[in-house]
């Protein structure tokens, strides 16, 4: 059985390359907030390198280190970005969320507790904030309307491929829809997905299954109508008896 749905079909939807905000302004924002991690007099700096890994560099902005939080943006800026791009109409919204995750990150730095992957624990919180932005959106559409959403000059048009892949998804239920797409699209493992969207791992996968089985028909052109045989041809060409 194949384990996932082709990413030439999935990716056919690229993702935008807009500037996303400096890495090393938001520290200097909650530095200036009073929400900056201190670093300890007594505490020696932990070194930063291209292979630090994820948890390394989140031990050391714990201890104050803004440049493991820069390494840590610029390593996961564009991921997050790609998240929030997928699931919002508004490419600038997709900005403004990717850079409240990156704040939310640094402002929780002090707690944080290396119990699974840095990977999951920043998705885990790109997904809270996507979650309290759609609430906030239905809010303002129950009470205000919904506005109209335009096109940016600067968005490019999407193809009739991936605008297909769109509204298949579109049509899967909101849960399910999510699990694929953490999963082809931010390829994370199925124990990660299970932390984020807090289902059980087996759910998951079950679920999993049955969005793919989902979007595979969703996906799959209409069968060809069958050729006319010459005798059926030749019936209709002579029409009804009298």
């Amino acid at each position: 059985m194949q384990d996932s749905i082709p990413m030439t079909v999935l990716s056919s939807e690229a993702l935008r390359q807009n500037p996303m905000p400096d890495a090393t302004a938001i520290p200097a924002i909650l530095s200036a907030a009073g929400d900056a991690p201190r670093a300890s007099a007594a505490a020696t700096p932990m070194p930063i390198s291209a292979e630090s890994t994820d948890e390394q560099l989140m031990q050391a902005l714990r201890e104050g280190s803004e440049e493991a939080f820069t390494a840590l943006f610029h390593r996961y800026k564009q991921p997050i970005f790609g998240f929030f791009s997928r699931r919002l109409a508004e490419s600038a919204r997709a900005e403004e969320l990717t850079q409240e995750t990156f704040i939310a990150l640094f402002r929780a730095a002090k707690r944080y507790e290396p119990r699974a992957s840095f990977r999951s624990y920043l998705y885990a919180i790109a997904f809270r904030i996507l979650r309290a932005d759609r609430r906030k959106s239905i809010f303002r559409a129950a009470f205000l309307g919904s506005p109209k959403a335009t096109e940016s000059a600067s968005t490019p048009s999407h193809t009739e491929d991936s605008l297909w892949v769109r509204r298949a998804l579109a049509k899967l239920d909101a849960t399910d829809r999510e699990i694929v797409m953490l999963r082809e699209y931010q390829q994370l493992s199925y124990a990660e997905i299970a932390a984020i969207v807090e289902i059980p791992l087996n759910t998951v996968r079950s679920r999993l299954f049955r969005a793919r089985s989902a979007l595979r028909d969703l996906l799959s052109p209409p069968p060809a109508a069958a050729p006319r045989t010459a005798e059926q041809t030749n019936s209709a060409e002579k029409g009804p008896r009298q």
